[in-house]
């Protein structure tokens, strides 16, 4: 089991990890979920052994690694831009972590083409790697990664570089062999589509900071800030203003009477999630129509003040709708 404790980075002199502090264990896939800058990349090189934290711990099953170098914590890198070795074709990119180990050459041969058809690529060990595609690049890196059999797997935007339609794809097959190889893993990734498909755990990084941690439809369910909400493109963050105690809310859309875990005063100003909901649940809001832009099978509805309905037929602009909504308490 993997334990990060209490990893602390500075860099040009400012806090980019701040007391960061997790476990990963084993058959799980762990999501770090945050926007550029946030810190994840480093989080990431920091437990490869690839840079060194200026506090806090990286444990493996209770052993400080701080003095075991990169190469001897046996732990898979998958990269975005793939790093695989040009001058070579695909079965020396993959055999090679597994010469670096002194592994027989049956032993190698053996391995080798496990993997590729673990990843779908039997029959291209003879091609170059400049030939392939971008998705079939990256499954030679994944090979590349799994063929020493690592005790921990990890992910830095692996897609990122692939269009919408190959991304989808891979993740799927993604899923599909960490389920099989059952490696515990660490995928990076800004996606939210990407981290609720591919994720048991999600950590939502946020200013170097953990905001939220939980299984994925905990997460989505209740995303426990303004921030996590926004960032998660749930629905509609308002600005509301309490007129009892009873959570009684005041918006420019409304008022709504609302279930908050937090204790509130007349007067008091929080802050509300609404997301779209059916035709006949939730609260209503009322406005006029600024923009609509269908999205698969419903139109969005942006109203004059930023918020956003769906409908099942397309309004005209500047007519006034109504639409239901669910409202959430953010505190």
């Amino acid at each position: 089991m993997l334990e990060v404790a209490n990893v602390a980075k500075t860099y040009e002199g400012k806090p980019l990890l701040r007391g960061v502090s997790f476990t990963v264990r084993q058959d799980e896939t762990l999501c770090l979920l945050g926007p550029s800058g946030s810190g994840k990349s480093t989080l990431l090189l920091i437990i490869a052994g690839l840079e060194a934290p200026d506090g806090g711990q990286i444990l493996w099953d209770g052993e400080d690694l701080a003095l075991v170098p990169a190469h001897l914590r046996d732990f898979g890198l998958v990269f975005q831009d793939y790093a695989l070795f040009p001058h070579l074709d695909v079965f020396d990119n993959i055999a090679y972590g597994l010469k670096m180990r002194h592994r027989g050459r049956e032993s190698i041969q053996a391995r080798v083409m496990e993997v590729l058809e673990l990843v779908n690529l039997g029959g291209f060990e003879h091609r170059r790697v400049t030939d392939l595609s971008g998705g079939e690049q990256q499954r030679v890196a994944l090979a590349r990664a799994l063929a020493p059999q690592p005790r921990l797997l990890m992910f830095d935007e692996p897609l990122g570089a692939l269009d919408r339609a190959l991304r989808e794809s891979l993740l799927a097959q993604l899923r599909r062999i960490l389920q099989e190889t059952r490696l515990p893993s660490i995928y990076v990734t800004h996606d939210q589509d990407e981290a609720s498909t591919i994720a048991d755990c999600v950590l939502l990084l946020h200013e170097g900071e953990i905001v939220r941690e939980g299984a994925v439809h905990e997460v989505w369910a209740h995303p426990g800030s303004a921030w996590a909400a926004e960032f998660l493109g749930l629905g509609n963050i308002l600005d509301g203003q309490v007129l009892d105690g009873k959570a009684h809310v005041d918006t420019p859309y409304g008022s709504f009477r609302v279930q908050c875990a937090h204790a509130h005063r007349a007067g008091d100003k929080i802050r509300l999630l609404a997301r779209p909901a059916r035709a006949g649940a939730g609260s209503t809001v009322h406005g006029r129509v600024a923009d609509v832009v269908f999205q698969q099978d419903r139109f969005k509805v942006m109203l004059e003040g930023g918020l956003f309905v769906y409908l099942d037929a397309a309004p005209k602009i500047g007519q006034k709708v109504s639409a239901k909504v669910l409202i959430e308490c953010l505190g």
